[in-house]
C-alpha cells in the first residue's frame, strides 16, 4: 500500500514543508511506500525531495493520498478525481479580508482557498487539524468526517545549529533589551500593534530597548511601507526589519531575544511560539485564533490591544524575576508536548485508526 503526500507548494524551511518532511519519516517508519508530490517545488530543497504531481504513480483504491490544505489551488477541486482514499491535513487559510488594500493576489488566493476548503468537505474521508481552532473551522465548513487534532511536527534538532555570530556580536550583551517577533510581514500578523507596544515600552519603561521584526515582506510591500511610515510618524528608533534571511541568522535573533511579542490576529498554529519556548524566551501574545491552543497555558495571554497596558505587562515580565521564571517553567513543560517522538506516535495511532475504518 502507498501513502502519498500531496500539496500545492513545498517550500524550504517553512512550517508546512517541515511538517511534510517529518511525516514522510513517520510514514516510512510505519512500513508504507511513500512519496511527496507538489505543483511547485522549492529549488533549495535537496534533489528528489519531491516530484511534480504530474509524475504521481497510478494509485490503487487501497492507497491513500494525504493532502495538505493551506491555500487556493486547482488541486482542491481535482483531488476527488484521483484513485485511492483521501485524508487531509488542514493547516489553515488566512481570511482574505486581511489583505484588502495590500495584495489582490493574496486576497484572491485565500478566498479561493476557503472555497476549496468547503468544496473538499465531501471528499475528505478523514482530517487532521494543526489546532483545535483549525478543527472548528472545518466543522463550521460542513465537514462530517472524523477530525483529530495533531500539532505540526517541528524539527528541533535544526535549532541546535550554530547561530550567525556577526548578529550576536552586533546586538547581544550590550545592555539593551531585545524584543522579537518572527513571521512574515503580513497584515494578519499585526506588526503595527507590536510597534505600538514597543513605542510605549521604550518611552515609559526602557529607553535602551530594540525591536526586531524577522521575516520576509515579499508580496506585502504595501503593508511593509505602511509600517515604515508609521515608525517615522512615531519618530521611533531601533525598529529593525530583517527581510528574508538565512536560518542561522534567525537562530541568532532567538539566541539574543529577551522577550517574544506576538500581536497576531490570525494563526492556524504559530510555530514561532514553540520556537520561543525552545529558546527559553518569555512570551507575550494576544489571545486570538489558535494562539491559546499552541501556548497551552504557557506564556502571557493578553486580551487587549491597548499598547500602554501591554507595555506595562511586558515590563513586568522583564523586571519580575519570579514571574519570568514561572513563565519559562510553564513554557518548558508545554514544549514537552511538542516532542517529535510524541507527535509522530500520535500521528501513527490516528492514521492506523483511519485505515481500519
Amino acid at each position: 500500500m502507498k501513502v502519498i503526500q500531496m500539496l500545492p507548494t513545498i517550500s524550504y524551511g517553512d512550517a508546512v514543508g517541515n511538517d511534510v518532511l517529518a511525516l514522510r519519516r513517520a510514514i516510512l517508519h510505519m512500513g508504507f511506500e511513500t512519496g511527496i508530490y507538489a505543483e511547485n517545488i522549492d529549488p533549495r530543497l535537496p534533489k528528489d525531495t519531491a516530484k511534480n504531481v504530474h509524475s504521481m504513480p497510478r494509485l490503487k483504491e487501497e492507497d491513500v493520498i494525504l493532502y495538505h490544505l493551506s491555500t487556493g489551488t486547482r488541486l482542491n477541486y481535482e483531488l476527488e478525481n484521483y484513485p485511492g482514499r483521501k485524508a487531509m491535513i488542514y493547516h489553515n487559510i488566512t481570511p482574505p479580508a486581511f489583505f484588502e488594500g495590500y495584495s489582490r493576489h493574496a486576497l484572491e488566493l485565500c478566498a479561493d482557498g476557503l472555497r476549496g476548503m468547503a468544496y473538499l468537505a465531501d471528499t475528505a474521508e478523514y482530517c487532521l487539524a494543526d489546532s483545535l481552532f483549525n478543527k472548528e473551522q472545518l466543522l463550521e465548513a460542513g465537514y462530517t468526517c472524523r477530525i483529530d487534532v495533531l500539532p505540526i511536527l517541528i524539527p528541533f534538532r535544526d535549532y541546535e545549529k550554530k547561530p550567525e555570530q556577526k548578529i550576536l556580536k552586533a546586538y547581544a550583551g550590550d545592555g539593551y533589551t531585545n524584543l522579537l517577533f518572527t513571521g512574515r510581514i503580513a497584515p494578519n500578523k499585526r506588526q503595527e500593534d507590536i510597534i505600538r507596544t514597543f513605542y510605549h515600552y521604550k518611552k515609559y519603561y526602557n529607553e535602551k530597548s530594540r525591536l526586531f521584526l524577522v521575516g520576509s515582506y515579499t508580496g506585502m510591500e504595501r503593508y511593509y511601507q505602511r509600517l515604515q511610515d508609521y515608525i517615522k510618524e512615531l519618530e521611533l528608533e531601533q525598529v529593525y526589519f530583517t527581510g528574508h534571511i538565512r536560518f542561522e541568522e534567525i537562530l541568532a535573533y532567538y539566541h539574543m531575544a529577551d522577550a517574544f511579542v506576538c500581536m497576531s490576529e490570525h494563526e492556524g498554529f504559530c510555530v514561532p511560539l514553540v520556537e520561543a519556548m525552545y529558546f527559553g524566551i518569555p512570551i507575550l501574545a494576544y489571545d486570538s485564533s489558535a494562539i491559546a491552543d499552541t501556548l497551552g497555558g504557557s506564556g502571557f495571554l493578553t486580551d487587549t490591544k491597548d499598547p500602554l497596558v501591554n507595555a506595562g505587562i511586558l515590563n513586568r515580565i522583564l523586571q519580575d524575576e519570579d514571574l519570568r521564571e514561572a513563565m519559562l517553567k510553564k513554557e518548558t513543560q508545554r514544549l514537552h508536548d511538542f516532542r517529535s517522538e510524541a507527535i509522530e506516535e500520535a500521528f501513527q495511532s490516528y492514521f492506523r485508526a483511519f485505515l481500519e475504518t
